[in-house]
């Protein structure tokens, strides 16, 4: 499946309305720096798979503008026309208060809903002012969804957990408009739910999309499941629907995938063999010793901690291993204003003094914490650099760095260690799948990883490769909109 096959299937699927995607997050970010602008690239999974999407048929990105030059570098209308040199797309930026901003995202999005659906055991906190400014931000995408379709028929793709509101405030105002949603984090059993205060307005949010979709199927049972006994509604297990005053909203399983062949071409390219180069210089004496590689957001539900205490558990039950491997873990900071964040950053700092106290030599150390907003080339010549990469989550979704990581090896080495309690685990069967709350098991992983013949190595990159390259995410998406023309189809019918 390729941009093209994607584009018509879009273009047929729409039947001529605008296409409109709408998320929290923006493709890109322009920052101030000194002596001028510079464009950063989120080091997103929402972002490296929607885009290819939204390029393809030409469409317009709505987002928030949050980076200090974004009103600088956009027109008076908030729009940038992307990517600059050979414009694609439009980015639409809705501009936030801090007040906004804080309530909305850092209050209601991520102190409620992301500890509610990931349950790693983080008390979500619930605040009716945030709710309250989670619903006047939900607005705010409202009216620049309204303002962007004009009159005319649209499409609106609605992105994750931050706009659970919007389906039903754009169908309140336009029946007509063709409402989709894809929820990118887990969506968790009735009993979890049930203690969040606003959920019947929540579910009725939900309940305005025509169409509304998760990873896997578990997810899609759950969410009938809390809608049964959650709101006034009719549940049809037997089609996957439920009905809402009448209107049906469809439920599907769409595993989120990545653009496998830019991937790997962005892999080959001169960026990442300079940030190799860049990489073995800052490793030093690390250089020659075998790579185990994470690159995450700093947050409780990627399973840092317990990574770190693995590869400390594999060292001290396999002392022949010192200098022979190091852990390189790429940490982007994430949420800082958020104590729970905080306290993981400097828990982290101290459990990394403390592992490479205990096994570092005079020219060896065993972990090498490398906390920053690395770029995506950066991420990539990690992966490219890797003997093993270690995707640990508590909890995810789907997680697209294990995507990424199979992607970028075009040289086909490589072992992904990977949480069995991630969505790409379905597919990804022959990683070294790990239950992350077992330090034991995880360092048996490693080690074995360590001890895996080459031979065998490429065997399971090969499987690995092959079904990334099967289902990219150009056929998530061609998916996806076909599933609109048959809903579509149906009720016309």
């Amino acid at each position: 499946m390729t941009a093209n096959d994607l584009a018509e299937i879009v273009s047929r699927a729409s039947a001529g309305a605008k296409l409109i995607v709408v998320s929290n997050r923006e493709p890109v970010v322009h920052e101030r720096v000194e002596g001028g602008v510079t464009v950063l690239r989120p080091a997103s999974g929402l972002v490296t798979a929607i885009e290819p999407i939204v390029r393809a048929v030409g469409g317009t990105w709505i987002a928030h503008g949050s980076g200090s030059a974004d009103r600088v570098a956009a027109d008076e209308r908030g729009r940038v026309l992307l990517p600059p040199n050979d414009p694609k797309y439009t980015l639409q930026r809705v501009w936030l208060t801090r007040g906004e901003e804080d309530g909305y995202y850092y209050g209601l999005a991520n102190t409620a809903l992301w500890p509610l659906c990931h349950h790693v055991y983080v008390r979500p906190h619930f605040s009716r002012r945030d709710w309250e400014t989670y619903r006047t931000v939900n607005r705010k995408f409202r009216d620049a969804v309204l303002e962007e379709a004009g009159e005319d028929p649209a499409i609106v793709f609605i992105q994750d957990y931050h706009l659970a509101l919007l389906p039903r405030f754009i169908k309140e105002a336009r029946p007509d408009i063709r409402v989709i949603q894809f929820w990118h984090i887990p969506w968790p059993n009735r009993e979890t739910f049930r203690i969040f205060p606003y959920a019947e307005e929540l579910l009725d949010g939900l309940l305005g999309n025509d169409l509304l979709a998760f990873h896997i199927k578990y997810y899609c049972r759950n969410f009938l499941g809390t809608v049964d006994r959650g709101i006034e509604s009719r549940v049809d297990y037997e089609h996957f629907r439920a009905f809402r005053g009448g209107h049906p909203t469809y439920v599907r399983a769409f595993p989120i995938s990545v653009d496998h062949a830019q991937i790997g071409r962005d892999a080959e390219s001169p960026s990442v063999t300079q940030r190799i180069d860049g990489f073995r210089k800052e490793l030093g004496e690390n250089n020659g010793a075998r790579l185990f590689v994470g690159a995450d957001r700093i947050d409780y539900t990627k399973g840092i901690p317990e990574r770190l205490r693995a590869f400390d558990v594999m060292l001290s039950c396999h002392p022949e291993l010192r200098t022979k491997v190091t852990l390189v873990q790429l940490s982007a900071p994430s949420r800082t204003h958020i104590e729970a964040y905080r306290i993981l950053n400097d828990n982290l700092d101290d459990l990394v003094d403390e592992i490479n106290w205990r096994h570092q030599t005079d020219t060896w150390m065993p972990i090498r914490f490398l906390r920053a907003h690395h770029d995506y080339h950066a991420v990539l010549a990690a992966y490219r650099m890797a003997h093993v990469a270690v995707v640990t989550s508590l909890h995810d979704g789907m997680n697209l760095v294990a995507k990424e990581f199979v992607s970028s090896r075009t040289d086909g080495d490589g072992i992904l260690i990977l949480s069995k309690y991630t969505g790409a685990a379905r597919e990804l069967a022959d990683a070294l799948l790990v239950n992350p709350y077992d330090i034991d098991q995880m360092a048996d992983a490693m080690y074995s990883a360590y001890l895996m013949p080459e031979a065998a190595r490429r065997q399971r990159m090969e499987k690995m490769r092959a079904q990334v390259t099967k289902n990219n995410v150009y056929r998530w998406g061609a998916r996806i909109f076909e599933e609109t023309e048959r809903t579509l189809s149906r009720e016309v019918a």
